[in-house]
């Protein structure tokens, strides 16, 4: 018999938790950057539209083999879903194991525990407010037909005039 404390321990490992809002974000900006509905990849999936709902809430853990599906149906490698990710968010959710004494000969054997990830460049080192504007509907529709302007001198000048209305007008 297993006591609450117990319980609550193992219900809060497997509970959906900053990891998976983020991996749910993720499929989120794909899927509206491909203008796909969630009831098509929900089709493409084999699932409803309310489980595309959960994972992109972050409400339900995404599996490793729908993550894999995921990849495959929307074209992006695995690792779009963890793009971004900031180092707390992945911290805080993960597990703490207890250390086995025996492992650490075996890992010794064979070098050491593998090298820490060099963290990789970010194509945009934004403040999160932000970041956020990138997954609205709004900002996918106006990139998107800013870049059917066929006229590259009118791309242009339609960027111009949009950094001059704009209050806070960047040159890049």
């Amino acid at each position: 018999m297993t006591t609450s404390t117990e319980g609550a321990a193992a219900k809060s490992v497997s509970a959906a938790g900053p990891v998976d809002a983020h991996v749910g974000g993720r499929i989120r900006l794909r899927r509206t950057l491909l203008g796909m509905s969630q009831e098509k990849l929900a089709d493409a999936l084999g699932l409803t539209f309310q489980q595309v709902q959960k994972y992109e809430r972050g409400t339900n853990r995404v599996g490793a083999s729908r993550l894999y599906d995921l990849a495959r149906v929307l074209d992006v490698p695995i690792g779009f879903f963890f793009d971004d990710m900031r180092e707390d968010t992945s911290a805080a959710s993960a597990p703490v194991f207890p250390v086995s004494t025996g492992f650490a000969e075996t890992q010794s054997a064979f070098g050491g525990p593998p090298p820490k990830a060099v963290a990789s460049p970010k194509l945009f080192d934004l403040p999160p407010d932000e970041a956020s504007l990138f997954t609205k509907r709004e900002t996918v529709d106006l990139v998107r037909s800013y870049y059917r302007i066929p006229d590259s001198s009118m791309r242009k000048r339609m960027l111009d005039l949009i950094r001059s209305m704009s209050s806070t007008s960047e040159t890049l």
